[in-house]
């Protein structure tokens, strides 16, 4: 069975991928099965950049194959903001803090100027090979919070097809139609097409 380290120490993601290969001959383990402690600098000017780095970074500790993900929220009346700075906007941690910072830039904005996206990259770093998938999510910045299950910019991220925000949404359909979920679904074809016979 080949092993496959996702960068991260986040469960959600690390259940994700093993979903998407279930059945397919991977053995997949976070950083924290590895006993790995380390918090890769993003020093890069893209998601792509980011996810890379991390990705490169793990995978000269391991060796063989390795994901790794970086994802934000992109605001157009904001030129892109939160962007990259997603999970440290406004010099803050609190997602709390940060959706409502989002929400005080765009008070008053009609509903037009309020166009958002949830993007995703997910880098796989073998020995030889290097490659980036992406998904995308596009929706719009709502005019007040909703829901509870979810994280981050989920409260405030409405998806008009759905008429609920992200975080109004049971975890299956998130997981289906989600900017992560898209990268992970093309990374996992390529592993899988690996893995056949």
């Amino acid at each position: 069975m080949r092993r496959l380290v996702i960068a991260t120490n986040n469960e959600g993601k690390v259940k994700e991928i093993k979903r998407l290969l279930a059945g397919y001959d991977y053995e997949v383990l976070s950083l924290k099965d590895l006993d790995i402690n380390i918090d890769v600098e993003e020093t890069g000017s893209s998601f792509e950049e980011n996810s890379l780095l991390k990705a490169r970074t793990i995978q000269k500790l391991t060796g063989g194959m390795v994901v790794a993900d970086d994802s934000g929220l992109e605001v157009d009346f904001l030129n892109g903001a939160p962007g990259i700075y997603s999970s440290r906007f406004l010099g803050t941690s609190s997602e709390k803090k940060q959706y409502e910072g989002i929400l005080a830039l765009l008070d008053g904005i009609p509903d037009e100027y309020r166009n958002a996206r949830f993007r995703c990259a997910a880098s796989l770093v073998t020995d030889t090979d290097e490659m980036i998938f992406t998904g995308t999510l596009e929706g719009k910045i709502a005019l007040k919070p909703k829901g509870d299950n979810g994280f981050g910019y989920d409260p405030v991220f409405f998806i008009p097809e759905f008429r609920k925000t992200m975080a109004q949404l049971d975890t299956e359909t998130k997981n289906q139609i989600s900017h992560r979920g898209k990268a992970f679904e093309l990374l996992a074809a390529k592993l899988k097409n690996w893995s056949r016979p």
